[in-house]
């Protein structure tokens, strides 16, 4: 590791991953019982998880998000605003049944969304 890199521990997920775990458990239908009995977790894990009190370990976070019909990708950071386009118009065509709002630039970060390409 690099020196100018500090090595952390997450003391809880980062918002965005909980957000987004909690989003695809609801558009399911499912309750914390449900995924945590996809995934052989008691409910209350879940939502020790989901309220940020636990921090899942590597293999029980790819569980929940695989379960969830995710996955976790390592993207080189200079590629972050590319991926975060394609995403935001991947859920922007399932919301408006496929019909986009207007050509933009693919890099162009939508106004809710911050840059994090400088975050180490």
């Amino acid at each position: 590791m690099p020196k100018h890199m500090k090595a952390a521990r997450l003391n809880q997920l980062p918002n965005a991953v909980r957000k987004e775990i909690i989003e695809a458990r609801h558009k399911r239908g499912w309750s914390q019982a449900e995924l945590g009995r996809r995934v052989e977790l008691p409910q209350m894990h879940i939502s020790g998880i989901e309220t940020g009190k636990i921090v899942p370990r590597f293999d029980t976070l790819l569980d929940l998000v695989r379960v969830l019909d995710f996955d976790l990708v390592m993207v080189p950071r200079a590629l972050v605003p590319a991926v975060q386009a394609l995403i935001r118009d991947y859920r922007s065509a399932s919301l408006d049944g496929g019909m986009g709002e207007g050509e933009r630039p693919l890099y162009a970060l939508h106004e809710d969304e911050e840059d994090r390409s400088d975050e180490t």
